[in-house]
């Protein structure tokens, strides 16, 4: 019986010994914690998506408390909200986030552009690149391989016609696709902005025209339509100041290329058509102005009559 006893009250008294050893260090070595910083993370959508420019959620809450300079609105899928709750936790006035979105500056699709070479290794925009600029005539349009779409954590992207399109409605301008794509055509825009120049070519006008229908050729016409100075063309490349622009939607009806485009519906220019008449009504007008045309004369006639009976006189 002994010699069962003995390795069991020796194997719980260096248990004991052991916790005792953890209970001291745990004294010893404690870390005060912050506890606003678990309570930023809950405030936080747990997306870890990185767009805040740190590590993750963990990580931004933990800078938010250390650095109280640090803005409460690098998160943009937890938005208003997120903004309002950690702005209230660390007892900061709430400023306002104006919600973004990603937009693809490139309307390239496959009708539109140019077609030069084919891909047929990995399915990769940054692997393509390597060997060719873009499979289109155009060197600056979307290479349509799906890197942005493959680091999307929201469904909000993904390869349409040849060209990457963003569903405004998912995507939370976490910023992955910004950095990921190779050709640098994806900005993040505010949502308010509706309207965009979905082209990123600065060749000539008559180059762009040769490799896109759908570019911009640098004419000039959409700035002379806006009234708000919100457009300019700078490298053949039109370009919307979105701090300017009331997205009313004149350019978009006077792009002659379509290189403009708007995501509310754009009411189109009224065509002014010429009255069409009977003969029997151009017979009439016609009498009319003879009618008109003899009676000035006539009037002319009687003013010139007095004139020269009062010079007489």
């Amino acid at each position: 019986m002994a010699n069962v006893l003995t390795p069991v009250i020796l194997v719980a008294v260096v248990g004991l010994i052991c916790a005792g050893l953890l209970v001291v260090a745990s004294k010893v070595f404690f870390v005060p914690v912050d506890e606003r910083v678990s309570k930023i993370r809950a405030a936080l959508p747990g997306a870890n998506c990185g767009g805040c420019g740190f590590a993750g959620c963990d990580d931004y809450a933990a800078q938010l408390v250390a650095n109280p300079d640090l803005p409460c609105t690098k998160c943009a899928p937890g938005g208003e909200a997120a903004v309002a709750a950690i702005s209230e936790i660390l007892g900061k006035s709430a400023s306002a986030m104006e919600k973004q979105v990603a937009q693809v500056m490139c309307n390239g699709t496959c009708d539109a552009a140019r077609p030069m070479l084919e891909w047929q290794g990995l399915k990769s925009c940054k692997g393509a690149k390597g060997f060719f600029t873009t499979p289109s005539a155009c060197m600056y349009g979307c290479i349509g391989l799906g890197d942005c779409a493959n680091v999307c954590d929201f469904q909000a992207i993904g390869i349409i016609d040849g060209v990457a399109k963003v569903n405004r409605n998912n995507c939370v301008a976490c910023g992955k696709c910004v950095s990921e794509c190779p050709q640098s055509i994806i900005n993040l825009v505010p949502m308010k902005n509706q309207v965009h120049v979905l082209c990123s070519s600065i060749d000539k006008g008559g180059v762009t025209k040769k490799n896109c229908d759908n570019g911009c050729i640098g004419c000039m016409k959409c700035t002379k339509v806006c009234n708000f100075d919100a457009i300019t063309v700078e490298n053949n490349l039109a370009r919307i100041d979105v701090a300017k622009c009331k997205s009313c939607g004149l350019c978009v009806n006077e792009c002659p290329t379509g290189a403009i485009n708007s995501f509310k519906p754009v009411k189109a220019k009224k065509k002014v058509e010429a009255p069409k008449f009977t003969p029997e009504q151009i017979e009439e007008m016609k009498k009319a102005a003879a009618a008109k045309k003899a009676a000035a004369a006539e009037a002319k006639a009687e003013e010139n009559a007095e004139t020269k009976t009062e010079e007489k006189a």
